[in-house]
């Protein structure tokens, strides 16, 4: 499966140290003490840990997409209406472009242009939902909470998933890290994402294999999916 959206599959969408600014930074804990206070203040009790992220029925947002190895940035759009959802990079000006979609529960990747690619089906995978990429970020494990450092600066708490193949118990097994990723939601809603990091084999076509995702802006009003008419309508 070929772009990013295909590492939906593995259940990874997959955010990231905030780019063209420095990376994401946690407020840290302070270890030092008050010489003039007499009475240390009881330490404040852990915060719980918030609601793992969910992406929306209905919500449009816009920033960049940047393949850094590559050296390529280009405009993106994520765009959801009535639980489908649709990605745009670059376009037909740019050396990379590509439009994946979750559209009436299947999986569609169509790679317009992308460096070294000469074949560009559009690849279809039924029986994936909206529903089956929130399920999957419930199994989300929480990083912390941060700050990522742009204009303006985004409080976000970040989450991290996975797929690790086979899956085997604790303990000296090889084990192959197929796809993984970095998610940043707002602290105060888990259906905005701020940024995501893919990072894995759903990343086939970058050398490196990892692709970045930073949203300028997201908004939750219904956005446009549009089905390329070249992709064979869901059955």
């Amino acid at each position: 499966m070929s772009a990013p959206l295909a590492g939906v599959v593995a259940l990874v969408l997959t955010a990231v140290p905030p780019v063209g600014a420095e990376p994401g930074t946690r407020t840290a804990p302070s270890f030092g003490t008050v010489a003039a206070r007499q009475d240390a203040s009881p330490t404040p009790p852990t915060p719980p840990t918030p609601p793992t992220p969910r992406l929306p029925r209905d919500f449009r947002g816009k920033g960049k997409w940047i393949v850094r190895d590559l050296d390529i940035t280009m405009p993106f759009t994520w765009e959801g209406r009535d639980g489908d959802s649709q990605m745009i990079a670059g376009g037909p000006q740019y050396p990379i472009w590509f439009t994946n979609l979750i559209y009436q529960g299947t999986l569609y990747t169509l790679t317009y242009k992308w460096p070294g690619l000469n074949e560009h089906p559009c690849s279809r995978i039924p029986g994936f939902s909206l529903e089956s990429l929130n399920e999957g970020f419930e199994n989300a494990r929480f990083v912390g909470r941060e700050t990522l450092r742009r204009t303006p600066q985004r409080h976000v708490n970040h989450w991290r998933v996975g797929v690790v193949l086979p899956e085997l118990p604790p303990g000296n097994h090889p084990r192959l890290p197929l796809a993984l990723g970095d998610i940043y939601v707002d602290e105060n809603n888990r259906g905005t994402l701020w940024q995501v990091l893919q990072f894995g084999l759903q990343n086939l076509h970058d050398p490196e294999l990892d692709e970045w995702l930073v949203m300028d802006a997201f908004e939750h009003r219904p956005g446009t999916v549009t089905l390329p008419r070249r992709c064979e309508p869901p059955r």
